[in-house]
């Protein structure tokens, strides 16, 4: 029988962040962080001899957001844009990149769909001044928005689309963080913790054999302040909803997961979602896909995966949790 367990909390303001709770007093704590993808990377480890392996944490990060960013004019995904439709030789990882991608929106039907990239655009909610766009420019944007206009043969790439603009913000952050874990896996680190704001990845469990505690931050209240915690080892929580970036016009709410249909920003039952799995690149795209969903149906979608559950907060403040929040992963409701 299907599970569902929701808890009220007292909430007055919307948003969901991540937050780190309790890691391990056996080893003094070692981290780095760096700012890739308009995002704050810490990495933390916890055995003093793998300093060295921070630096390249974060030199894996400069590297791929030089192949993956749409807005560094030399990487992979901005040539693939500018070249009007023309064939573009790209590195192997952003193939598996923009393979992963296509795949995601085959699963969604299209709710994610990485050619999003002239919309997005429009919003621009990384540096929105409290205006939104005209319903022209979004009918003329939703025209260029269509996975299947992207065409790879070997490691070249392009748009039969011409119009079409990609955009994998939605999904690079979840695959630089599986990257920067096998390279400290392939370099024998056994426990530790990779944050990429909305992104975390631990690796292994802590020192004495328990799990990481992820928090989830009690919305706009400062960072520490949890309102639920979840107990994980060796996997990932990533988190979506309408606190992350968004921006006021005439006093109404408009936030960054976009309609793929509509050109708008996604109006439902809910703040936020966050998906515990064990690939953070997977985490991305579902917790997207399954917000885009609202509750019913996101719970009933996340269900039907193998290894994959959720938590969900809805406007009036309740959450939710799929079956193996409650039974397996040691689901707390914070007292505040």
């Amino acid at each position: 029988m299907k599970y569902r367990r929701p808890i009220i909390l007292n909430l007055c303001i919307l948003s969901l962040l991540l937050l780190l709770c309790g890691c391990s007093r056996k080893s003094e704590p070692i981290r780095k962080s760096g700012f890739y993808f308009d995002t704050v990377i810490t990495v933390t480890l916890y055995e003093k001899e793998q300093e060295p392996l921070l630096e390249k944490c974060l030199a894996l990060a400069d590297r791929y957001e030089k192949m993956f960013s749409n807005t560094i004019a030399d990487s992979d995904i901005s040539k693939i844009n500018a070249a009007a439709g023309n064939p573009v030789t790209v590195s192997d990882e952003t193939i598996e990149l923009l393979k992963l991608g296509i795949h995601y929106g085959e699963l969604s039907d299209g709710a994610f769909d990485i050619t999003v990239g002239r919309l997005s655009s429009l919003w621009d909610f990384s540096d929105n001044t409290g205006t939104i766009p005209g319903a022209d420019e979004i009918q003329e944007a939703l025209t260029s928005i269509d996975y299947h206009a992207i065409e790879i043969d070997d490691n070249q790439v392009k748009l039969n689309n011409p119009d079409a603009q990609l955009d994998l913000g939605g999904i690079a952050k979840g695959y630089i963080a599986d990257r920067m874990k096998d390279f400290l896996v392939a370099h024998g680190v056994t426990n530790g913790i990779i944050n990429l704001g909305g992104n975390v990845l631990v690796i292994g469990s802590k020192s004495d054999g328990s799990g990481y505690t992820i928090g989830i931050q009690k919305p706009f209240e400062e960072t520490g302040t949890a309102i639920a915690s979840v107990r994980i080892s060796d996997r990932t929580v990533v988190s979506s909803g309408v606190y992350e970036r968004y921006s006021y016009y005439e006093d109404q709410l408009y936030h960054h997961i976009l309609d793929t249909a509509t050109g708008y920003p996604c109006e439902n039952d809910l703040l936020g979602v966050s998906i515990i799995c064990g690939s953070s690149a997977d985490g991305d795209a579902l917790s997207t896909i399954t917000f885009t969903k609202g509750l019913d149906a996101g719970m009933r979608f996340i269900e039907g995966l193998p290894d994959t559950e959720a938590i969900f907060i809805t406007v009036d403040y309740e959450v939710y949790t799929t079956s193996g929040v409650g039974k397996n992963m040691d689901f707390m409701l914070r007292d505040f």
